[in-house]
């Protein structure tokens, strides 16, 4: 698919290289800001799985640089934004970039640090866990992961909220859980933390009910509310838009991408695709 025909095809990417947001995600972000209001009072803020950093271009377009532009502000005042990743990312103004893996302690402990041992007031992540290829598999794999999921968002979070932004293809089952008011239960220690997960994945949460999967289900089901974020009458991700032309008449000119992926999982299979390309034709 050429530049010009994906241009005509999804709204949201043409929007997203002319505005300067490095992935057309940024749109999602930013929808579920304005459903939620969710950077209201924020000071300091993770966003997991940040490559190639549209998320975080939100949180610095958002938090960052209007307070940095603010003539009461001062360089204690800033909020602090941290971006973390396996892969590494190009840098974005206000932003502190750590790579390394967000289920590793140690990743955890950086991140703590930077907050100089306060709490994150938002977190953010827009990450998806690896596919094998195998249907069934990665089916029933995402089915146990959502379980177990809905289990730890129930213990800690009173509200939780299921959002579909408007940029959100209709084709893509893609939804967001937005969870608010932060309570741990009770006596709660972040080091058990793995214990409770161990309970979280049986049904009968390890005869620790508030664990269990019971409330899924029965008269006493738990319903999650499920919203569209987004103006409704806004640009539909799921239409084809023709390109407007430029002011002086001419046709659209389709721009590159804001900023490729320094470091892509899959470069070395380009580099190999180049080199075969290369030999056929010599």
């Amino acid at each position: 698919m050429g530049k010009a025909s994906r241009d005509k095809r999804d709204i949201y990417y043409r929007k997203a290289k002319e505005e300067g947001w490095r992935a057309r995600s940024a749109f999602k972000l930013l929808q579920i800001d304005e459903e939620f209001n969710i950077f209201e009072g924020v000071k300091r803020v993770v966003d997991l799985c940040a490559a190639p950093g549209s998320w975080s271009q939100v949180l610095s377009r958002q938090l960052y640089l209007p307070a940095k532009s603010s003539a009461e502000s001062k360089d204690g005042d800033l909020p602090l934004i941290v971006a973390i990743d396996l892969q590494p990312m190009a840098p974005i103004e206000g932003v502190i970039q750590v790579q390394g893996d967000i289920t590793n302690a140690r990743t955890a402990e950086v991140v703590i640090r930077h907050f100089d041992g306060c709490k994150a007031d938002l977190v953010v992540c827009d990450g998806a866990p690896d596919v094998t290829g195998l249907h069934d598999m990665d089916e029933f794999v995402q089915s146990q992961l959502i379980l177990a999921g809905l289990t730890i968002l129930k213990l800690f979070f009173p509200t939780v909220t299921f959002a579909k932004p408007k940029s959100s293809r209709n084709s893509s089952i893609e939804a967001f859980a937005v969870c608010e008011n932060y309570s741990p239960p009770e006596g709660f220690n972040p080091r058990d933390l793995h214990r409770l997960l161990e309970k979280v994945g049986s049904p009968s949460g390890g005869s620790d009910l508030d664990c269990s999967s019971g409330w899924l289900e029965g008269p006493n089901k738990v319903y999650i509310p499920f919203l569209a974020c987004g103006d409704l009458t806004g640009y539909d991700s799921d239409r084809s838009y023709p390109l407007p032309r430029e002011a002086d008449g001419s046709s659209y000119q389709s721009l590159d991408p804001i900023q490729p992926p320094i470091a892509p999982p899959y470069k070395r299979a380009l580099e190999l695709k180049k080199a075969s390309a290369q030999s056929f034709n010599s």
